[in-house]
């Protein structure tokens, strides 16, 4: 389960980035994350409904929602959007990829889990493996003022995101579904972003074209409603730490579907890349690592 959880938010994931480009260009970004949220949620939170399966929570139960809600489905997004108008995507990518570290420190900090050094090993064969791969793109990054707010953006919404994997991790262990977390969490963020939006002074325009549209029902169901269950799902089940490995990896599939849609050249580093990514993936999943052998060796 945990392996089919995983590799549905990989492919998930890995493709919404077609999505999301998608709809860039008529409607403002807040307003469009502010459609893609409120869609998402109305339609799980009436599913939940009508299926009697949503939850009824307290007080501490709506606060934590709402944290989640503030820091996942709306300044993780807010900060990512505004850090592409700087720095490429995949340099953005390479900084998303931190969250695998930042996860395990922040469950350190909250939880006081212990950091399993095949998680961390495995975060820096991932990172070092998505350096590889975007590495054309980062070396003709020019230093510039814009490049350190784009990449301060990057980090910013990167711990947001892992913020918003622990309060789901503190939904779980107070027995609230991820189902129910998610639905009331997506309405409290699309809330928070109106508000940004109407205080902001944006206008409600909206992009009637097919393209637009079916971009935003992929990005509300696929996207939201399923691949956030499943990635949440894995938050519970293996801790935030494994489970945001997946972040490592999704950059990888949205290579591959470029190799088809946009014509991307696989470079030996690019391949090389791969293979460390490959190799995080197999100290994440298995009891395998590079150093039991010499533990068993010294012994």
């Amino acid at each position: 389960m945990n392996l089919f959880l995983y590799f549905l938010t990989v492919v998930i994931w890995g493709t919404t980035w077609i999505a999301i480009k998608l709809q860039l260009g008529v409607v403002a970004i807040p307003v469009s994350i502010f459609y893609r949220f409120a869609l998402a949620g109305l339609i799980l939170f009436a599913a939940l409904l009508l299926a009697r399966k949503l939850q009824r929570l307290d007080r501490r139960g709506h606060w934590l929602c709402v944290g989640q809600g503030l820091c996942l489905f709306c300044l993780n997004f807010l900060c990512f959007y505004t850090a592409t108008q700087w720095i490429p995507s995949g340099l953005v990518s390479v900084v998303f990829s931190a969250a695998t570290l930042w996860n395990a420190l922040n469950a350190r900090l909250w939880f006081g889990t212990r950091i399993a050094s095949r998680v961390m090993v495995a975060g820096v064969f991932g990172f070092s493996g998505l350096v590889l791969l975007f590495w054309p793109e980062l070396a003709s990054q020019e230093a510039s003022h814009e490049t350190l707010l784009g990449l301060g953006f990057a980090l910013l919404g990167t711990f947001c995101f892992s913020t918003g994997n622990m309060l789901s991790s503190l939904q779980q262990r107070a027995g609230i579904r991820p189902l129910t977390g998610n639905a009331y969490s997506m309405l409290y963020g699309a809330a928070i972003l109106l508000a940004g939006c109407l205080a902001a002074g944006l206008p409600f325009e909206f992009d009637g074209s097919a393209t637009y549209v079916g971009a935003l029902l992929y990005l509300a169901i696929p996207g939201s409603v399923i691949g956030f269950t499943a990635y949440l799902t894995l938050v519970g089940r293996m801790g935030p730490a494994r489970a945001a490995y997946c972040t490592v990896l999704f950059p990888v599939v949205a290579l591959s579907v470029s190799t088809y849609a946009e014509g991307y050249q696989w470079t030996p580093s690019a391949l090389l890349g791969l293979g460390l990514v490959m190799l995080g993936n197999l100290l994440v999943f298995t009891k395998w690592s590079p150093f039991s052998r010499r533990a068993e060796a010294a012994g």
